[in-house]
Order: C-alpha cells, then structure tokens, then sequence
C-alpha cells in the first residue's frame, strides 16, 4: 500500500517529543525523518522531498504556518498535518484555510495521529491518479492535434474522454487532413486496451485480390503463393484495437466479412474450416459520406449501423478558424523541437494569410508548411504559395438549370479542365479545385484519369 511507504518528516522543536513520535510512525511501516525547526526542515525537504509534513504550531521565532505556506508556495501536492495547542481552534482553522489536509488538537492519542495520516495518505493516492489521468489526457490531446478551444472541437474532446474506456465501435467521419487516425489513436492511449496491440490499416490501399487474406489471414496453399500461414489485421489485433482507415473502400464482399466479424466476434481464414474467436476493438473512419454510399448500394447498410455505433466527426480547420494561431504556436514548438532547431516565429502579415486561408487539406496541411517553414526559415515563399489560392466563384449566383446535369460527366470535365491548364500537374491542379491531394487523386482514379 502506499500509504505504508510514506516519507514523513516531523518538524518538533522537543527532542523528545520528536523522537517519540518518529519511533512509533516508523513501526507502524512509514519511513521518517526528524527535524526540530522551520528552517531545518526547508533544508531537508530540498535535499528529499517527504510525501507528508506533520509539524508542531510552535517552532521557535517562527510556527508550523510559515512552513506551510512555504510548503503550499513550493511543493502544492505535499500532504501536511499540523498540530495544535489545546483551545487554539483558531490557529487550526487558519491552517486548513492555508491548504493545511488535516489538523491535530494536543494532546493526541497515538490512534488518532495514525487515522489522521492514514486519511492525507489516501488523499495523496487521489490526488496523484488524478495528475497522472490529467497528464496522459493532456499527452495525448497534444498528440491528437486537440490544441484547439473552438466549440466544435470540444464536442471531440467530450465525446473521446466518454466514449475512449468502453468497447464501443466508434466510425470517425471528416475530411482528408483533418486528424481521424489521431483521434482513433487518443481513443485506443486512453483506454484499457493502451498496452495491447493497435493495428491500423488502410481499406482503400491494398489491392481488392489481397484485401480478404490481409484482414483475415490466410492458411498455407489457400491460394497461389500462400506459401506460409498468414496472419490477418484483425487476429494480429487480439486483445487490441483495429483502426479501419477509409472504410468506405471495402469491396462489398469484405463487407460481408466484416459485418460477421462485428456481430459474432469470430473469423475464418481464407481456406480455413473453422473459426477464431476474437476479442478486439474496432475503430473505423472514411472522408465519405457513408449513408450516400448506403443509397446508391456501395455500402451495407447494416455494417453502416453496426459501425456507427458512436459517431465521431473530425471539423474542418475552416470551421475552427478560432484555433489556427494556436494550432501555429504548437507545430513551431514541435518541429523546432524535432530538428532541435530553434524556435522561429511569424510576422502579424503572415499570420493574417494564415488566418485568411480556406486550407482544403486541413490541419495537416497546416502541420506541412509550418514543418518547411521551421526547416527553411523562408516565410517569404509561404506567403506566395498561400498568395496562389485560387478565388472560389460565388455558389449563391450559380444557378442549376431546369433540366438538371449529369454530375459525373460534370464532375469529370471540371477534372479533365483543371489537369490540363496546369499541364498535368495533379499538385497545382488540386489546389486549383480546393481539393486535398488525396481527394484528388481519388476522384482521378474514380474516373479513371490516372
């Protein structure tokens, strides 16, 4: 136990009383040091801090108070006992009303010294899995990009600290750039699950031939070149969490796969006869709009609910415009200390382009060029790459016609336009469109533009 461990330092100014009740704390299992003045313990607990102070009212020039208010000023989480003179109640309240946990009136019993440090003991345990609690959260919101105070972004942090200890399948939506893979990271950091696998896997990057084997294995000969037993994502995540990154690329039959695997726990390897039973987590995220996809039959609309069971969604850097100048300071701070460099900052006019930026790729985007910046030191050719965003026309005086368009064709030629005034460049292109890279080259794939 803990409290059985303390390190107590008693401040008495009687030798004999100090001895006494050093002797009678150290056989009851904490650990003890003696000291006879304020002055004399502030040395000592600069040399080793104590866990808890239990000091007398009256020390000479000076009292029990004076160490007090130094220990609050200078150790606020020490644990400290005074005790006081029998009828002096008021130096007792002054005490707990300068951060003293507890208070003894002379003369004591031996009982109620050991319950008195018994009950700071617990209190200390509090106090510190609170600090630890606090300090992981903090870790990983700075992981997670959370440097933000916007309203929409405090919905994330509100539903990531409910939802991060339970099982509960969690779908992140939001667009490219805009940290999903992180926050599934914060949701597997703060739960139960934190020293177990984590397995992360992008649906929409393995070809459709090898996708079943990669997320459920596969046996020895079950197909050409299975030469050895394969371990799928899902198994290697046992006892873990499985983040299913751009789940919306799942060919339709693993879909079918997967809904199993939601509904019973179990798997199959490709070529298996029986099945594994499997405990894991799963996280899910897509820039798409699943219920679309559900619409227009590219998406199982039951592994759509299974997987929705607590939606997550990722805002925009546009819509959090509030947090930009914050979201700055933190990825100065953490590239100059990657590349140990020193600190750089921006000038109000920059900052000004920062904040006056649409950022189509979110704060990864953002995260990008504050890591050139750091690395180059030239603010003058981040000012003319944001200077180069194009002007979006005024939707409110686009007016569909009566007889509607065929958005694909539509959508296609706009790709077709955009590729050729930047002669091929798919970079300029992109950025052309407002597009994240990655959203424009799916778009190109889908159209087969590539």
């Amino acid at each position: 136990m803990l409290e059985q461990k303390l390190k107590i330092l008693v401040v008495e100014d009687e030798p004999d009383q100090r001895s006494l009740i050093t002797k009678m704390l150290a056989a009851n299992g904490y650990q003890t040091k003696g000291a006879e003045s304020v002055e004399e313990a502030i040395l000592s607990i600069k040399s080793e801090l104590p866990d808890l102070v239990f000091s007398d009212w009256k020390l000479g020039q000076l009292t029990g108070m004076d160490l007090l208010n130094y220990v609050r000023r200078e150790q606020p989480d020490m644990g400290f006992i005074i005790a006081t003179a029998y009828g002096t109640i008021t130096h007792a309240v002054d005490a707990m009303q300068a951060g003293a946990d507890d208070y003894l009136a002379k003369p004591y019993q031996r009982q109620s010294l050991l319950l008195a440090i018994d009950k700071v003991a617990k209190s200390l345990v509090l106090k510190r899995q609170n600090r630890s609690l606090t300090s992981q959260l903090s870790q990983q919101q700075e992981l997670v990009g959370l440097v933000g105070k916007a309203p929409c972004m405090q919905k994330v942090y509100t539903r990531v600290q409910r939802v991060s200890a339970t099982d509960a399948t969690v779908l992140i939506g939001g667009e490219s750039g805009t940290g999903k893979e992180l926050a599934a990271r914060a949701l597997y950091q703060l739960s139960d699950r934190k020293n177990k696998p984590f397995v992360a896997i992008n649906c929409g990057a393995i070809p459709e031939n090898l996708a079943e084997a990669e997320l459920f294995g596969a046996e020895k000969g079950a197909f050409t070149g299975a030469t050895t037993l394969k371990i799928g994502k899902l198994e290697a995540a046992d006892g873990g969490t499985i983040f299913l990154d751009e789940i919306g690329e799942l060919p339709l039959l693993l879909q079918t796969n997967l809904l199993r695997f939601l509904q019973e726990g179990v798997i199959s390897r490709l070529g298996q006869n029986g099945e594994i039973k499997l405990d894991v987590r799963v996280i899910a995220a897509t820039h798409r709009d699943l219920q679309h996809e559900v619409s227009e039959g590219r998406f199982r609309e039951d592994l759509y609910y299974r997987l929705n069971v607590v939606p997550i969604h990722m805002p925009p850097l546009r819509e959090r415009q509030e947090d930009i100048g914050r979201l700055v300071d933190h990825f100065l701070k953490l590239h100059a200390g990657q590349y140990n460099l020193p600190p750089l900052s921006l000038t109000g006019d920059t900052m000004k382009q920062l904040l006056d930026y649409s950022w189509p790729g979110n704060v990864r985007e953002l995260a990008n060029r504050i890591e050139r910046f750091v690395l180059l030191g030239d603010e003058q050719e981040m000012v003319e790459e944001l200077s180069c965003q194009p002007k979006t026309i005024n939707t409110t005086q686009f007016t569909l016609p009566e007889t509607g368009i065929e958005w694909e064709s539509f959508e296609k030629n706009c790709l077709e336009q955009a590729m050729s005034k930047h002669q091929g460049n798919r970079t300029k292109a992109a950025k052309f469109l407002g597009l994240s890279y990655k959203a424009f080259l799916y778009r190109l794939e889908k159209y087969q533009l590539v």
